[in-house]
């Protein structure tokens, strides 16, 4: 493919990317100005631009039941002729006014949803069927003059089409329609994560995981099906009214190719404040880049921005290559080590370091999302009032000392592995005396009657000694495995002791 087609594919795509961002501003009342969106551009992508900005501001004016004029944008965009002005007016009053309370193809469209710089999608009901679903219909102005914008809509339809997942909306069909291309897709009655995000503000850590989790998850199926999302931002991410992430708009989505299949794959993709560094620097989105996106998302969530806020091209790609994300402890001290770790993981600047795709992304997130639950309230629901079992705390580990009957007590230790977050291990254990030789024979008889855990020799403070221990994966520990493993420990460790030396020194 030639160097201009690519180059003019690149220029569609830039434009897109701030067509998405003017879009979240009208979403959220910002109203913001088309002239800021459209400085620092040569003078075709200004012109392609503006043609798209007009028309997204009178969309929205549209649905605000509010009466755009030609005149409203004449004198404040000279470039453009009156007739193209009148044309992008009268495209989105005649859009309107064709298909609400009307029927297009078995599709009688209810109401309008949401409109954006691809299309706009109305909740529809099908009248073979007989159900509600949401019906994504291509601009008229890119359906008409705009080939390659045809292409990627129908792209979508294929890309969806292949992947059946909880957490990705369901495709049922593509079609077109008397020159109208056209989606339909499963409704979900909710709101997007930007929405959700917008209205409610930073999320609590393990509503904020979980929800990340469902989106890696519908990732992972995916990235299995050999698909790249390529833009993975909020605004494509649906949340039922029961919890449930899905993720959708597969309209970038492209199939992992193997290297010189595509020339188009170093072509800028996505949406500028959620594209990881390497893609600025001409490297081909994959895998990885859709998880560092994932982690964008996350952070979004927790902190409830994106950590970038310059607003050209240029100032985010040079952020993105120069800049690591602000930890999020930082921004809010109350959020865990572990879960300040995954966001580090997932927003890696280089992508060998971040987990290599979605699926090692879920099985990260899984972990951490156990791992919300410190230890101090496992131990509290563990034990509730039982005055026999006190605790104290040093950083991440404790000591947990049980009273045992004949004024004898034993004290249990709790510590996580250093390992990755989500091969961390949680080990207790209790000391009972001093490893020496002349109780080796003893100590491996008395092995054999130990019921829960093992007797090993594990070097404390410089000295070999005999321990009861126990492991458990540390994201997914229960608090009543941590009451038995204690109490059980802690007396078959005193019994070990007695039996060995008849004394009570742990």
């Amino acid at each position: 493919m030639s160097g201009t087609v690519s180059e003019s594919l690149a220029t569609a795509r830039r434009v897109d990317a701030r067509c998405d961002e003017f879009e979240q501003a009208l979403a959220a009342s910002q109203s913001p100005d088309i002239e800021s969106f459209l400085t620092g551009l040569a003078a075709q992508e200004r012109e392609a631009l503006l043609v798209e900005l007009l028309g997204l501001e009178v969309d929205f004016r549209v649905t605000r039941r509010e009466q755009p004029a030609v005149s409203d944008y004449a004198l404040r965009f000279p470039e453009l002729s009156a007739e193209q002005i009148a044309a992008v007016v009268d495209n989105s009053r005649r859009g309107e006014d064709t298909l609400i309370g009307r029927k297009l193809h078995i599709y009688q469209c209810v109401s309008l949803v949401g409109a954006g710089a691809m299309g706009r999608v109305y909740l529809a009901m099908h009248d073979d069927l007989q159900r509600h679903c949401a019906l994504k219909i291509l601009s008229p102005r890119r359906g008409t003059c705009d080939a390659e914008y045809v292409a990627r809509f129908h792209q979508e339809g294929q890309a969806a089409a292949a992947l059946i997942h909880p957490n990705i909306v369901t495709l049922h069909a593509v079609g077109q329609m008397a020159g109208t291309h056209f989606l339909e897709m499963e409704y979900i009655p909710g709101r997007s994560l930007q929405q959700l995000i917008r209205e409610e503000g930073p999320l609590p850590a393990d509503r904020a995981l979980r929800l990340a989790t469902m989106v890696a998850d519908g990732l992972a199926a995916a990235h299995r099906a050999g698909i790249v999302h390529r833009d993975v931002k909020p605004d494509n991410v649906m949340v039922t009214r029961s919890g449930i992430a899905k993720i959708g708009d597969f309209g970038l989505a492209k199939r992992v190719l193997t290297a010189g299949d595509d020339p188009l794959a170093n072509v800028l993709c996505g949406t500028p404040n959620y594209m990881a560094p390497e893609l600025f620097q001409g490297q081909a989105a994959s895998p990885a880049s859709d998880v560092y996106a994932l982690g964008l998302c996350l952070f979004q969530m927790l902190i409830g921005r994106v950590p970038w806020r310059e607003v050209s091209l240029s100032e985010l790609a040079r952020s993105g290559r120069t800049e690591t994300v602000p930890n999020i402890r930082d921004l809010r001290p109350e959020l865990s080590l572990e879960l300040a770790e995954c966001v580090t993981l997932l927003t890696a600047p280089n992508p060998d370091r971040r987990p290599a795709d979605a699926a090692a992304a879920s099985l990260l997130l899984h972990a951490v999302l156990g791992l919300e639950r410190d230890l101090e309230s496992l131990l509290i629901e563990a034990f509730g009032n039982d005055r026999a079992v006190t605790w104290v705390c040093d950083g991440e580990n404790y000591c947990v000392t049980r009273q045992l009957p004949g004024n004898r007590q034993q004290r249990v230790f709790l510590e996580p592995t250093p390992h990755a977050v989500h091969e961390r291990i949680l080990l207790l254990y209790s000391t009972c005396c001093r490893a020496t030789p002349s109780y080796y024979e003893q100590a491996l008889l008395q092995n054999a009657v130990v019921l829960h855990g093992s007797l090993a020799i594990r070097e404390i403070d410089g000295q070999k000694m005999f321990v009861v221990i126990n492991a458990y994966p540390r994201s997914t520990v229960a608090p009543e495995e941590i009451r038995r493993s204690v109490l059980e420990i802690a007396s078959e460790a005193d019994q070990v002791e007695q039996h060995l030396t008849g004394q009570d020194q742990n």
